[in-house]
């Protein structure tokens, strides 16, 4: 970066940001320390000009940003946009003792069908990251996510608390880490479902990386639907579902596209008809659809609003 060709108005900017990220830095490594927690977010748009979320990564000493850029009220132009993320990239390297090669930049963005979880690029850059004790394969590079929802930490710590003994169903379950807390929570049997044959290899990855028995959990590549139907029909039940759907998915695979507004309570309905009495659904779902009364006193929701530390 050279400052005589980066605009005042950005340098400032950059300023208030190194400012905030080492405060944030000081208050939440402490405290990540004391709970064995090696991924967190250091900053979520405290700033409303600055409009990023930045995600630390330590393994042994390796250190790594994840650093996403929301999308603005207004249009900037895109050279424009390029400098300044570039600006705010190296202001945060710096500070944090990061090194630019292990900075990854995304832009986040609406997106369409399975898009978010599609290649972005093919670097690999990997991490073996550890959060509560458990040990997580991430992929920094390749992805919009990486491999682990931070903000969904305090759910994992639920499922794990609840897990002792329960048959646990995990919808949709993408790298399995929910799976992996209610493994390491003592449950009977862990059944993980997904369409992703990348995902759920990733899955069974992260199982063996907890050293985990392998008869305790089962990887399912499945639609959704299909998988819930039949297991219906065989009236196979579960203690605790786990469902956390994307807002859309238009696979091919799928018996139909998915759309989270539309099929929430369908969704919610099925899993009804294979959760075991006096049990728990665990749903997670983006925006308010969650406010809806459909099926309310069938399931607890313990998807978080706001990011947690």
């Amino acid at each position: 970066m050279d400052p005589l060709q980066t605009p005042s108005a950005t340098l400032r900017q950059a300023e208030y940001f190194t400012n905030r990220l080492v405060k944030n830095e000081r208050t939440l490594r402490k405290w990540a320390r004391k709970n064995d927690i090696h991924a967190l977010r250091l900053y979520d748009k405290d700033i409303p000009e600055i409009p990023l979320a930045v995600d630390f990564y330590e393994d042994g000493g390796a250190k790594a940003l994840v650093i996403s850029l929301y999308e603005r009220p207004y249009e900037k132009p895109e050279n424009e946009e390029s400098l300044w993320l570039g600006c705010m990239a190296h202001a945060a390297g710096l500070c944090l003792g990061v090194e630019e090669d292990r900075i990854f930049l995304k832009t986040r963005k609406p997106m369409k069908g399975l898009e978010q979880y599609e290649k972005q690029s093919v670097g690999a850059f990997q991490m073996r990251i550890k959060e509560s004790g458990l040990l997580f394969s991430l992929n920094l590079s390749d992805y919009l996510d990486t491999g682990l929802f931070l903000d969904h930490r305090p759910a994992r710590g639920a499922i794990r608390s609840a897990a002792q003994g329960a048959r646990v169903l995990n919808l949709f379950c993408y790298t399995g880490s929910f799976s992996v807390y209610a493994a390491a929570g003592g449950a009977e049997g862990v059944t993980s479902v997904d369409l992703s044959n990348t995902y759920l290899a990733w899955a069974a990855r992260n199982f063996s990386l907890n050293s985990l028995e392998e008869s305790v959990h089962s990887v399912v590549k499945a639609d959704t639907a299909r998988f819930l139907k039949h297991a219906a029909e065989l009236k196979t039940r579960w203690d605790i579902i786990i469902a956390d759907p994307p807002t859309f998915s238009n696979s091919t695979m799928a018996l139909r596209d998915f759309d989270v507004n539309r099929d929430w309570a369908t969704l919610l309905e099925a899993c009804s008809s294979v959760l075991a009495p006096e049990d728990q659904l665990q749903a997670s779902a983006l925006g308010s659809i969650l406010g809806k009364p459909a099926m309310e006193g069938c399931f607890r929701n313990i998807h978080t609003s706001g990011f947690p530390k």
